[in-house]
């Protein structure tokens, strides 16, 4: 019997809802085989629908992302790394956003973006009408967040995952009588390790039966807050699958679930080598359903292998559009496996790279070779990757590493992508140059060794400055506000924000020293705490087109310090005439 069932011609044209977790490793969910937790609403959206068991995505976010909005090898997209604006997806691609409003679709993202931050790297500027999340690699505090909508900061009250699946519910209830492309990107099980008591309590003093491979290298603290995050994570898919029964739109409705790379800790995966940022198959290794009651057949299991870059031609090709036109895509449609057609599906390869560029593995149907492992595994008989054929086969594992050699010339690009930080879009006028964008000099550091979501600290000497590399689109007046915080004692600094000779100067008349945002961790962080910062408005200055240097200096400082720094909001008021 064919996949997809008859009658699906005289359907309308679906709704897609793309749901993304971070950090999730293959082995999260009960309905892989783990009893450490349950996830009914997960597991049953699986049996519903079409279960690729071999589906493959990058080691870390970012990458994946790209990969998904694109249809492409994410090196190729001008993604190099997950921060500092190395992960900005290049101007010219067109995203999976773009292809469906193209055609009429409402189209909106709800969670975090992590392609980019400042438009039109924004989401708003990708294909997306609706935006609400953070832009950021990470965000820093899961409860009572200040979160952002179409640009505009927003705080938020309640724990974050249920708060982006609650606006993600208002925009399909808004557009139930349109085709919506609904993009709910979570952010958990991604550290900080926080999750409200009523998902952690079970598993606070939960004993732990199913083990990473290596017992010794799992913490368990991580593991409970991880499962007890997944429970929440399938709880809120079952809010968004009843949201799509209540809207009586189940039928229309295509549902994908994935996540975006391996287990962010050591943890049980199903016995595979590698976790979070390994090219290994624990590293790349993704859940992947698709379901479409009606018309995808519930139930199946294919076993060929497919990735992240696949989902778009095939999310385009099962709605039945026809695409704008894009750069030459690596992703092949899978909606033949979705009608059970496997012939012409041998010889396919597909690729991981780290973003450090020093390793990447190729996985063909049965093999996989290169990687953080080195070798040749066979993956049908060695899940774990311990037994390497590279001695055994070896015109096999020379091939397959003269293939990745190919594909790293061929895909890796010579040049990193030019990645200022633009400012000054009448259509768009908010630009946030935020700390992880930005570059300290002197002593002056970044709060945590993970720019994400940090903020800048150490600014003690007046010598040193912080500056951002921009690129203004449009000449004109433009306000500027400091995000500072500062001690008792160090208030009455004068700051100066200068871009090509014009500048505004303010005093710090105010200390402001919040606490730190740090009673909610069920494990210790490596990233920065959250805490609130104060706007101090600088001053209107004309700012010239093009592309320069944005410095913040001091030029005096009564205290120890000058103070600490979130970000400088550019916002363009009046353009030139």
């Amino acid at each position: 019997m064919s996949v997809l069932m008859n009658g699906s011609s005289e359907k309308r044209t679906p709704n897609i809802v793309l749901i993304l977790t971070d950090d999730q490793g293959w082995g999260d969910l009960s309905c892989n085989g783990n009893t450490n937790l349950s996830t009914p609403n997960i597991d049953k959206l699986a049996h519903s629908g079409a279960v690729f068991n071999n589906f493959f995505v990058q080691p870390m976010c970012a990458p994946t992302r790209a990969e998904i909005l694109t249809g492409r090898y994410y090196p190729k997209t001008g993604v190099r790394g997950v921060t500092q604006r190395t992960e900005c997806l290049n101007l010219d691609e067109v995203t999976i956003g773009d292809v469906f409003k193209a055609v009429g679709y409402a189209t909106g993202c709800f969670g975090k973006w992590h392609s980019g931050s400042a438009y039109p790297y924004h989401p708003n500027g990708r294909g997306f009408d609706e935006f609400f999340g953070f832009c950021c690699g990470h965000w820093s505090h899961y409860f009572d967040s200040t979160l952002e909508h179409n640009g505009e900061e927003v705080k938020c009250k309640g724990y974050i995952a249920d708060i982006l699946t609650e606006k993600a519910m208002e925009f399909m209830e808004a557009n139930r009588h349109q085709p919506f492309f609904c993009y709910v990107p979570f952010n958990t099980p991604h550290s900080p390790f926080q999750v409200p008591d009523r998902w952690f309590n079970k598993f606070k003093d939960h004993d732990i039966t199913m083990r990473h491979r290596d017992p010794e290298k799992e913490n368990l603290d991580i593991t409970r807050s991880v499962l007890a995050m997944c429970e929440n994570i399938d709880w809120n898919v079952g809010r968004l699958i009843e949201k799509i029964d209540r809207l009586e739109l189940t039928r229309d409705t295509i549902v994908v679930y994935l996540s975006d790379n391996g287990p962010n800790s050591c943890r049980w995966n199903g016995g595979m080598s590698g976790i979070k940022c390994s090219t290994d198959e624990g590293g790349v290794r993704s859940p992947c359903f698709i379901t479409w009651p009606g018309t995808i057949e519930g139930g199946q299991r294919i076993e060929e292998i497919a990735g992240a870059i696949d989902l778009l031609p095939t999310l385009a090709d099962l709605a039945g559009i026809e695409m704008i036109k894009t750069k030459p895509l690596d992703g092949i449609s899978l909606k033949p496996l979705l009608s059970g057609i496997r012939h012409n599906w041998k010889g396919r390869s597909i690729f991981a790279h780290s973003v450090n560029g020093k390793f990447t593995s190729i996985r063909t149907q049965r093999y996989r070779a290169g990687g953080d492992s080195g070798g040749l595994y066979d993956m049908t008989n060695d899940l774990g990757q311990y037994n390497d054929l590279s001695q055994a086969m070896p015109e096999l594992a020379e091939e397959l590493q003269a293939n990745i050699s190919e594909w790293r010339e061929r895909v890796i690009p010579k040049q990193a992508a030019d990645n200022d930080i633009p400012v000054g879009y009448p259509e768009f006028p908010n630009t946030y140059l935020n700390a992880q964008d930005g570059i300290p000099s002197g002593n002056i550091k970044w709060s945590s060794i993970h720019p994400n979501a940090s903020y800048f600290i150490g600014w003690n000497d007046i010598k040193d400055c912080l500056y951002w590399e921009i690129d203004v689109h449009t000449s004109g007046y433009y306000e500027i506000t400091l995000m500072y915080a500062c001690g008792a004692g160090d208030e009455g600094s004068e700051i100066e924000f200068e871009y090509k000779g014009s500048r505004v100067t303010a005093y710090i008349s105010e200390a402001f020293a919040p606490p730190l945002k740090d009673d909610c961790d069920r494990v210790k962080r490596v990233e920065s705490y959250d805490k609130e910062f104060r706007p101090l408005f600088m001053g209107t200055m004309f700012m010239q087109k093009g592309s320069g240097k944005a410095v913040l200096r001091a030029k005096t400082k009564p205290g120890f310090e000058v103070c600490e720094v979130r970000s400088v909001k550019v916002k363009l008021v009046k353009p030139e005439q």
